[in-house]
């Protein structure tokens, strides 16, 4: 895990890492948010899902975001520069810059001015 200066992380948030997390300047994530940056196999109907490869992506948020209590940020997801995630968001794909996502799956909202 990559983290820049002035981040906020407040209590009990979670990062589950396999490859890499990279969190930018001035960035606040609120209470409880979690940040997973893989998922077990499940191509293999004959092998537990437990003993197949992991699929992994790194996970990287750009300066200047807020990220709302409770959020999941998934496997390769970028969160652009200066972007909001609503609270209780699940992303599983990335947001471009001065964007509002939010909902589950998380989807876009409006442009920030």
């Amino acid at each position: 895990i990559q983290i820049g200066t002035r981040v906020y992380i407040a209590r009990g948030t979670h990062f589950n890492i396999q490859a890499s997390i990279r969190i930018g300047d001035d960035v606040m994530i609120a209470a409880g948010c979690k940040f997973v940056d893989h998922d077990h196999g499940i191509a293999v109907l004959e092998q537990p899902m437990s003993q197949q490869p992991l699929s992994k992506t790194p996970i990287r948020i750009d300066d200047n975001v807020w990220i709302g209590a409770n959020a999941v940020i998934l496997k390769g997801v970028h969160i652009g520069e200066g972007s909001v995630i609503a609270a209780g968001a699940v992303v599983t794909r990335s947001v471009p810059k001065n964007q509002i996502w939010g909902g589950v799956p998380a989807r876009f909202i409006k442009e920030r001015m």
